[in-house]
């Protein structure tokens, strides 16, 4: 019998009974120029309205061939609802946030109707949506933001850096704290929803900060969040997390979404035994700029090294052509 997207991901997810062949997932968008032309459907429409969000999400299984069906293309939903003015963009710009509302570290009293405020509820919906067009065939992803990066959200990326590296320990842990609810509210709701997967994206990289930020603000918190969250978890940080791969690990995520600055055999041999891995096929060289044949052979790479899920390592760029998209299917599927 032959297994279906679902079961892949999922025997995948949890490095179980190996499948007939590794899947391919996006835990982050796959959003591009000619998906929307494919499906009709463009930004910022498919960040607003909850049956374009899952329909143009449904294209990435119908018309590219990915065994994972993500509905959310923006980081700024828990920002939007919190009340940061969002420029939802256009069929060229992804949404920017345009205020930082606690830039002041004033406290954060988030809305008792959270949920419903309308960019929860379009992705809530988006997800109600595709579980009853592909539940059970197709795995559902959804995606919420951890609290590190909320309060890049809520008080400005350098604003809230300054104050770490300036070791306010009450300033920075009283805002994660604040902001925790957010993240275990809408994961939880996205569960009930109709996801099988979560992505909790939290970008405490390397690029950034060091390891040791991670440890002492948000290795607690991120423990809290994988007991809390009743359902699987993937740990989404982009950059270089070389020096905090275990770290990540005893946080308790069921995989890790990871980029090509990481080389896949030396992650997996570091993190294999322990948690999942998903990625981690370049972007902006590969993807964006190279060749079907050049993106073939970096996903062959990630599957020969051992990464349970083969997909992009980020959002990818909006003008990244099908054609390369279509080339992880292929390398997923080759000898199938």
């Amino acid at each position: 019998m032959k297994a279906t997207s679902y079961n892949l991901v999922m025997s995948a997810l949890y490095n179980g009974r190996k499948g007939e062949r590794p899947p391919a997932g996006n835990p982050t968008s796959i959003a591009c120029h000619g998906l929307m032309d494919a499906a009709n459907i463009s930004f910022p429409q498919a960040h607003l309205d909850a049956h374009a969000m899952a329909d143009l999400a449904l294209a990435g299984h119908e018309i590219l061939g990915f065994d994972t069906v993500m509905p959310e293309y923006s980081v700024h939903q828990e920002a939007a609802a919190l009340g940061s003015q969002v420029d939802w963009g256009d069929r060229d710009m992804m949404p920017d946030a345009k205020t930082s509302p606690h830039e002041d570290f004033s406290d954060i009293h988030v809305p008792e109707n959270l949920l419903e405020k309308p960019s929860m509820r379009v992705v809530l919906d988006a997800l109600s949506i595709l579980r009853r067009q592909v539940g059970g065939k197709v795995a559902i992803i959804g995606k919420v933001m951890g609290p590190w990066t909320l309060s890049y959200h809520m008080a400005g990326v350098q604003n809230f850096l300054r104050r770490v590296g300036r070791r306010e320990e009450d300033v920075v842990n009283g805002i994660l704290r604040q902001l925790m609810p957010v993240t275990i509210a809408f994961a939880r709701a996205q569960f009930q929803a109709g996801a099988d997967i979560v992505v909790l994206a939290d970008h405490a990289t390397g690029d950034l900060v060091g390891p040791h930020h991670y440890r002492d603000y948000l290795l607690p918190i991120h423990k809290e969040l994988t007991a809390q969250i009743e359902g699987p978890l993937i740990l989404h940080v982009c950059g270089n997390c070389t020096d905090r791969l275990d770290l990540f690990a005893e946080a308790g995520f069921d995989a890790y979404h990871f980029e090509w600055q990481l080389d896949a055999r030396m992650t997996v041999e570091k993190l294999g035994h322990c948690m999942s891995l998903v990625g981690n096929v370049n972007n902006a060289e590969t993807l964006f700029s190279g060749s079907p044949d050049d993106v073939y052979r970096q996903a062959r790479y990630a599957i020969e090294a051992g990464v349970n899920i083969i997909g992009p390592e980020c959002a990818i760029p909006l003008s990244t052509p099908v054609e390369n998209l279509k080339a992880i299917v292929s390398a997923v599927r080759e000898g199938y």
